[in-house]
């Protein structure tokens, strides 16, 4: 294992390629938003004095940040280890807010960093952080409120043939006005795939407490693994009697932005933890939540851009596993020239250093797919100077 609070950061140059957006394999609905028939991806590509290179998601819509915060920092730290960097980093976002976009954005840099430094130590990330094992167990995602039961067989039959033994569907139809039509899939999926797959069910926080005992009546709590984000996820008592009077267990952490949050999650009687590693402040403050889980006994799994994000995964308990958003993600893998393999339920990552993945940057270019663009020298950025706004 390596340690990355001794890396040095000397940035040269700074890159943000947003990649034309790909259909989606059925439009995607959820319980309050959608649908998604389209979806896509920006890279940010952080470069060092020395042409190493590491690139990581990114969101192309907070450029603000991005310049007024975190750009001066990254430029013009010359010679300061990691461990003195990155608290440079992470104190630029407060004003901006911890629990926000700026968390995220912070975290989008930290994996491009890790991803730099791994790539010139020319490991593996996964083993750069201590994985022995290149293979993490995934499970399904999809499900929109939007699928016809053809569409939703369409989607289980695919996943179970390639061997995943979990699928989690999405709940709460129509704002949560539905939730006869979200019974009726529930157990139509259930009849579907018997004993083979597991159910998990997410509604997106759209429910209130009399609305989920009306659905865990109907379709039995043991016909479900996990019941994600029922209610609000800022209603911690709400969400602190709900865990008390149900037996399933409640997931919650994708909409979190910082590792702060999580113990009092696991205070209200959360059981599942989600965090989504470039949603949250960092690569350290995914392992705090991973160490979390480990010691209190809990369900771990993490999502978003699941391809990047799998080489944490192989960290954490074999039985972890990591989402993938089939619907959505599977049109993005046309721009990776190298990424995970999925076979038999898990994802296998390459032996490439850095990251498990590689954008194919010359078919991008050569078929038009790279919509905006925009590049940043150490000449176009001034010194760190707080903003503070009223």
């Amino acid at each position: 294992m390596y340690n990355i609070d001794n890396e040095i950061f000397n940035i040269k140059r700074i890159r943000i390629r947003v990649l034309e957006q790909v259909a989606a394999v059925t439009p995607f609905q959820d319980a309050t938003m959608g649908p998604f028939p389209n979806f896509g991806i920006s890279i940010i590509t952080i470069e060092d004095e020395d042409g190493n290179l590491g690139e990581a998601p990114v969101y192309n819509s907070y450029m603000n940040i991005l310049e007024t915060c975190l750009f001066p920092i990254l430029f013009h730290s010359y010679a300061v280890p990691y461990k003195e960097f990155y608290p440079r980093l992470y104190w630029a976002i407060r004003n901006e807010g911890f629990k926000g976009p700026a968390g995220a954005i912070l975290g989008q840099v930290d994996m491009a960093l890790y991803d730099l430094a791994a790539r010139r130590k020319m490991v593996p990330l996964y083993k750069y952080i201590g994985g022995t094992l290149n293979d993490v167990k995934m499970y399904g995602s999809g499900g929109g409120t939007n699928y016809t039961l053809k569409e939703l067989e369409t989607e289980v039959t695919l996943l179970m043939d390639k061997g995943v033994d979990c699928y989690k569907m999405k709940v709460g139809k129509n704002f949560g006005t539905k939730i006869n039509e979200d019974i009726e899939r529930v157990k139509f999926v259930k009849q579907l795939v018997g004993d083979k797959m597991k159910i998990a069910a997410d509604a997106n926080q759209i429910w209130n407490s009399n609305d989920v005992f009306k659905f865990l009546d109907a379709v039995g709590e043991e016909n479900l693994c996990w019941l994600e984000e029922p209610i609000h996820s800022a209603s911690y008592d709400q969400i602190e009697q709900l865990c008390k009077k149900i037996s399933i267990s409640v997931a919650y952490g994708e909409s979190e932005r910082t590792s702060k949050i999580f113990p009092t999650l696991v205070n209200s009687g959360v059981s599942h933890l989600q965090p989504v590693p470039t949603q949250l402040g960092g690569m350290k403050e995914w392992m705090d939540i991973r160490d979390l889980c480990e010691n209190h006994d809990l369900q771990f799994s993490s999502g978003g851009y699941s391809l990047y994000s799998a080489f944490l995964m192989t960290s954490a308990n074999r039985d972890c596993m990591i989402e993938y958003l089939y619907p959505l993600m599977y049109g993005l893998e046309k721009y990776f020239s190298v990424r995970p393999t999925w076979e038999n339920g898990r994802f296998y990552l390459s032996e490439i250093e850095g990251l498990p993945v590689r954008i194919d940057w010359d078919y991008c270019y050569k078929e038009n797919k790279v919509v905006r663009e925009k590049l940043w020298g150490k000449q176009d950025v001034p010194i760190y100077n707080p903003v503070v706004s009223m």
